[in-house]
């Protein structure tokens, strides 16, 4: 059994609901959206992402012989013999990985038998939410330095081996450089980038001594840990190993500072460097760095900007530090041809299923507003954002490259209206709900108004 392909990797109420769904005959159709309810604090939009691990999730759902021997003396026979045929044969409606979106926004619909769309809520959440997290936490790196070269350092911080590899997918697809986790280049064919450790420098009896044989080893690919002991004594020594380096052919690519203060070592060893011939040799730095931390050494406010060229971002973007979770829902929009409404206090919804549509200003094509309204009957001006992915259970296209999500990606951060790029959270981007949206749901609270009576 592979715990993270099992059907058993969802939450005990599901498989109680399905058994009670079967003995009720309750099979027809259901909806359910998958949406945010508010954006995360400091946030000003966010990326969608994990739509391709749904997928497959979806099309390769089974259940094994021993799942259902562990599952038989919990459960009743009919749930048993239902699960050993379970195949998920509905249809799927999604916005794009890479696409940016708001609050009360569907991202993914589901549309199948009532007991299927329910199983596979738990899982689908999963996926989506940790990869939409972590790409909108990427996102705002990628704008703070969009002519820097970053990389995902963050897998031996991540929440285990899965949230390590979604964690280098989602930022790669957010516009990172690429990531130092090897199995998501062998996975994903995400770029892998690595230099070495500071244990590699200790085990050397000298640090020159470490770098002329990291050198030899790694000629193509020459970048030195420079921090171990004096910063800009070893970026000295960097200088003379360049010129003896030069007769073997061997160019130093690149430095790494990962301690102290960043900014004041990276004028300092540019200076070094340069001074020694070495003007093309980058400055790559990494130790705890995020967003703000990246604006900081970037800002020419009150200094000149630091020459740093890289940056390896590993924690506080694999975890989403300053915002570990987003307020998500898979809620039930519609069943047995009628639209449905959660009315609890703070967590209401808006019924039936549903299209976005975003319109552009005429003036410099940046987003101007979008309309969430009903997929039938309610059309309106702008882009429709959500498409057909899925239906009877199969991919209607191939599985689109992950590099043309990120290009697709990048292209959406320029139409983002400018105070939306920065850190500073802005004026709520305008999500209107269309009238007859409005005129459903309010149709609905009467209707269960009068039930209730």
């Amino acid at each position: 059994m592979n715990p993270l392909s099992s059907p058993l990797l969802t939450d005990h109420y599901q498989l109680m609901m399905l058994q009670s769904y079967l003995e009720q005959h309750m099979e027809e159709t259901a909806v359910f959206e998958l949406f945010v309810r508010k954006l995360a604090p400091g946030r000003n939009f966010m990326v969608a992402a994990g739509l391709e691990q749904a997928l497959d999730f979806l099309e390769n759902i089974r259940f094994s012989p021993e799942e259902l021997a562990w599952l038989a003396p919990r459960f009743a026979p009919s749930l048993i013999a239902y699960l050993e045929q379970f195949r998920f044969d509905g249809d799927v409606h999604a916005m794009p990985e890479g696409s940016l979106f708001f609050p009360d926004e569907p991202i993914l619909r589901i549309t199948a038998t009532l007991p299927q769309a329910q199983l596979v809520e738990s899982r689908i959440m999963n996926l989506m939410h940790f990869e939409t997290l972590i790409a909108s936490k990427a996102a705002r790196s990628v704008l703070v330095a969009p002519d820097k070269f970053l990389v995902d350092f963050g897998m031996r911080r991540a929440h285990g081996a899965e949230a390590a590899l979604l964690a280098a997918r989602a930022s790669y697809l957010a516009g990172f450089s690429g990531t130092a986790t090897v199995l998501a280049g062998a996975v994903y064919g995400i770029p892998l980038f690595g230099t070495l450790a500071h244990s590699y420098i200790q085990a050397h009896e000298d640090e020159a001594t470490a770098f002329e044989q990291f050198a030899h080893c790694h000629p193509d690919n020459v970048i030195l840990l420079i921090d171990t002991y004096d910063t800009e004594a070893a970026a000295a020594k960097v200088v003379a190993l360049g010129r003896k380096l030069l007769a073997c052919g061997i160019h130093v690519k690149g430095v790494r500072l990962d301690s102290g203060d960043l900014a004041t070592h990276a004028r300092q060893v540019r200076q070094i460097l340069n001074e020694g011939g070495l003007e093309k040799t980058t400055i790559f730095a990494s130790g705890n760095l995020d967003e703000y931390r990246l604006r900081a050494l970037l800002s020419s406010a009150t200094s000149p900007a630091a020459p740093i060229d890289g940056f390896g971002i590993g924690t506080a973007l694999d975890v989403s530090s300053d915002a570990p979770s987003l307020d998500c829902a898979y809620k039930l929009q519609e069943y047995a041809g009628k639209a449905r409404r959660k009315r609890s206090e703070g967590k209401a919804t808006w019924p039936g299923r549903k299209q976005v549509y975003r319109k552009y200003n005429s003036a410099d094509g940046s987003m101007a507003g979008d309309i969430v309204a009903l997929a039938e009957n309610d059309s309106h001006d702008g882009e429709p954002l959500i498409v057909p992915v899925m239906q009877a259970g199969r991919r209607i296209n191939e599985s689109t490259p992950l590099n043309e999500i990120r290009r697709r990606t990048l292209e959406n951060y320029t139409r983002l209206p400018k105070p939306m790029t920065t850190l500073e959270v802005v004026t709520a981007y305008p999500v209107e709900i269309s009238t007859s949206l409005r005129a459903l749901a309010k149709h609905l609270d009467e209707v269960q108004s009068l039930d209730a009576i």
